[in-house]
Order: C-alpha cells, then sequence, then structure tokens
C-alpha cells in the first residue's frame, strides 16, 4: 500500500486483507504497482477517485505500463483532522497537506486558518510527521495517522463535504469470479480524427451498458494523444458488454480489459 503507516491508503489496505495479512508500505503509487509487478507482494492497493477531489492521476498513468489488472475495490470514507503539538489553533502558521486533502478542505481552511501556508507534503502520515516537528505548524490527515505518528487532533472533522470517500483499486493479477453485481474497467486509445470518441462510446449506449466514469489521460509514448479509461456496470461474460466490447475493439487502435470484479459501489444497483 502507498504508505508510510497511518495513510487513508493503509486503512484501505486493512479493512480489504483484515490484520492477519503482511502490509507492506511503500513510498510512492508507482512503487506499489512495481512491488507485484516483480512478485514482491500478492496484491497492491492504490486510490483512484475522489468524490470530491476527483481522479488520481498517478494511479492511471501505471496501468499502461504494467500488465497488472484490477483485482476489487473498495470505498472509505474520508474523515480529515487537523493535528498539531499546538494548543491553541492561533499559533498555527503552516498547514501540511497533500493537494487532495486540501482542496477536500477548502473551505475550512479559507475560513478559520486564511493566512495560514499550505505546505505540500504527500501523503497524508507523512504530513503528520512533519507537524510533530513543527511547533507552528499542522497537518490535515486521519485519526490513524495520529494515532500511528503521535500527535494530538486539534480540531476534528473539517472536511468540507461529511459524504466525502475514495475508491481504492485492488491490483493484481488474479481474475475473480463473476458475482451479478461487477464492474468492468477498461482502457483505449483513438485515431486522431473527428468522431472518433463518439463512435466508442455510442458502442455502449447502442448495447444498454451503463457507463459509470470516463477520464482522460495523456498518452505517455506520444505528444497530445489521449488514453480513455472507461468504467462500466457489469462483467466482461455478460453479453451486452461483451458485444460493446467488440464494437468498440474495432474502432479503437488498442483496447484493454483491465479487470471485471465485483462492485462495492453504492450507487449500483
Amino acid at each position: 500500500y502507498w504508505g508510510p503507516p497511518g495513510t487513508f491508503t493503509n486503512i484501505a489496505s486493512l479493512k480489504t486483507f483484515g490484520g492477519s495479512a503482511e502490509h507492506r508500505p511503500e513510498d510512492s503509487i508507482q512503487d506499489v504497482f512495481l512491488a507485484v509487478e516483480h512478485g514482491q507482494a500478492d496484491y497492491g492497493i492504490v486510490p483512484v477517485e475522489n468524490s470530491v477531489a476527483g481522479i488520481v492521476p498517478e494511479t492511471l498513468d501505471m496501468f499502461p505500463q504494467t500488465n497488472l489488472k484490477i483485482c476489487a475495490e473498495t470505498y472509505i470514507p474520508i474523515n480529515h483532522h487537523l493535528m498539531s503539538i499546538a494548543t491553541d489553533i492561533k499559533a498555527i502558521k503552516r498547514v501540511y497537506s497533500g493537494p487532495q486533502p486540501a482542496q477536500q478542505c477548502k473551505r475550512w481552511l479559507r475560513a478559520t486558518l486564511p493566512n495560514a501556508e499550505i505546505v505540500e507534503v504527500m501523503p497524508t502520515a507523512r504530513a503528520a510527521q512533519r507537524a510533530l516537528d513543527d511547533p507552528e505548524g499542522a497537518a490535515i490527515a486521519n485519526s490513524l495517522a495520529a494515532e500511528t505518528v503521535g500527535i494530538p487532533i486539534l480540531v476534528e472533522h473539517i472536511e468540507d463535504n461529511p459524504r466525502n470517500r475514495t475508491r481504492f483499486l485492488v491490483i493484481g493479477y488474479n481474475e475473480p469470479a463473476k458475482t451479478g453485481k461487477d464492474k468492468t474497467t477498461l482502457l483505449f486509445n483513438l485515431r486522431n480524427r473527428p468522431g472518433e470518441l463518439v463512435r466508442a462510446l455510442s458502442a455502449f449506449e447502442k448495447q444498454g451498458v451503463d457507463l459509470m466514469m470516463i477520464e482522460s489521460r495523456p498518452a505517455q509514448r506520444a505528444t497530445f494523444e489521449y488514453i480513455f479509461f472507461c468504467d462500466c456496470a457489469g462483467h466482461r461474460s455478460d453479453a451486452h458488454l461483451q458485444a460493446a466490447l467488440a464494437e468498440v475493439g474495432e474502432c479503437t487502435l488498442e483496447a484493454t480489459v483491465l479487470g471485471s470484479y465485483p462492485s462495492t459501489d453504492p450507487l449500483q444497483v
């Protein structure tokens, strides 16, 4: 998982695999992918999107560079706390935070600490460690980070949206069995011609496939070309999804199914 201990990814790892598994922190999302690809771990777990701040680009960008598949997903409620060794919030001059937590607490920060410098530190547990060494600093992090680092929580629940949550992906090599409530993720790239994206997406509409997410990322092997990622409701073995994938394959340069896996999305019915 993306460490150090105390990150939201650590929480997702514990929720998914339980306390009896060996949970090993890695320094970056890229390192999580490489550890699994090189056989140093059975699975990896990485954040992919947040309900407030959107996609985590570092995760999507690693799929074209590896052969790993998506084996599962999990959702974690995101509760942010302000932690500091300072006893008075008026003493805070710096707030250590990653860009996503800062974005998710933007209104609270603007209202409560408008003059504080936001210092980018990723991930959340590392931000908590920085605040522990700074008497005029604070960090935005979760309760596990506070407990792990040993820093007091000054203000609880500073997230702007109480329904904020992050989706995490479990990456590996196995293909889960069909459950009846599944999600399929694929990536594809297109010829640089008018209407190509419309043609590809119309295949899903024609076959009655619910598209749950679409995101584009720059193709690293070519300038100003893009790779598209899609989440679809259903399993790749479903007849209507098979038909849609076949049509997508005909109108794209390359299409790859990253996995069909059990959906834990409460919005999918």
